[in-house]
């Protein structure tokens, strides 16, 4: 038997198709155009590309997109300026900033001057605090972990009563976020991570599995529970010399070609949780929308 494949990239049309109607439709009704701004600093080709993903396909969508770049010697009270401006532009409404800033521009500053409910990466600490709290009315969740979600409501259900899910990482931006998330649809949760003891025998306990740590293909078959529901974060480039000198390929954290012999559910690597990332952070902006113009926001 063979886990079944989560294909992300179907899930995340799904959701762009959801949110293209939700911003048709509060067009519609009250003449508001759904707007996010992208803010970009200096020349990373990689964060362009980022970058470029996002502004297009937030005009797929049917959103006002802007993209500001500035200089890799920008100031760091020109970018706190330019933040200060989108938070007070009412057809603005999500701001973000691609990460990381090049040095020596403090990130954290910034993150935390993006009025909380613009903050469409969900990573002010007032999202995160009501996020712990519970409070998914008002709060915006970071994009990867609601993606994660939406994978596990699809296979579960909304309600995770008597299941045991094990997250391995406890990152602010990842672990702790799907952890409270996991938490909220009544899941019973352990946190793992590197200090855990018998890391293998915490997992083989648990029906969702989750894995962000960041380590290529940590996870083994005999890490995981027969029949558990899978899902992997981590996005790893290992040497593939069958593919030429020099080159490489992707893997998860979890060594996707056995332990999807024990898993009921797997997400693969690449084209699991990746591209779901951008497809919450579209609907996260719909919803900000919705909320800012007193519109019941549409559920993902």
């Amino acid at each position: 038997m063979t886990a079944y494949h989560i294909d992300g990239r179907e899930v995340a049309a799904k959701v762009i198709e959801t949110v293209k109607a939700a911003t048709a439709s509060l067009e519609k009704q009250s003449g508001v155009k759904t707007g996010l701004a992208v803010v970009i600093v200096g020349d990373d080709p990689a964060s362009h590309a980022y970058v470029n993903s996002k502004s297009k396909m937030a005009k797929e969508c049917g959103f006002k997109s802007v993209q500001y770049t500035l200089p890799a010697e920008a100031k760091q009270e020109e970018l706190a300026a330019l933040v200060a401006s989108l938070n007070d532009d009412a057809s603005i409404h999500g701001i973000l900033v691609q990460l990381p800033l090049p040095k020596p521009l403090n990130s954290e500053p910034i993150i935390q001057s993006i009025l909380p409910e613009k903050d469409v990466d969900g990573l002010h600490v007032v999202n995160a605090g009501k996020l712990a709290t519970g409070d998914l009315e008002t709060g915006l969740v970071s994009c990867t972990p609601a993606g994660a979600m939406v994978f596990v409501r699809h296979t579960h259900g909304k309600d995770l009563s008597g299941l045991n899910a094990v997250v391995i990482g406890r990152s602010n931006l990842f672990g702790k976020p799907v952890a409270q998330l996991l938490l909220n649809a009544n899941a019973t949760v352990t946190i793992a991570h590197s200090r855990t003891k018998d890391l293998p025998a915490v997992c083989r306990n648990a029906d969702i599995l989750v894995a962000a740590v960041g380590r290529p293909e940590m996870v083994k078959a005999d890490w995981v529970k027969p029949g558990a529901t899978v899902i992997d974060v981590g996005i790893n480039r290992v040497p593939a010399p069958e593919k030429g000198e020099g080159k490489t390929r992707l893997v998860g954290d979890v060594a996707f070609a056995e332990a999807e012999k024990v898993a009921s559910v797997i997400t693969p690597v690449p084209g699991g949780v990746g591209p779901m990332t951008i497809a919450m952070l579209m609907a996260n902006t719909v919803i900000a929308a919705h909320r800012a113009s007193g519109h019941r926001a549409p559920i993902f």
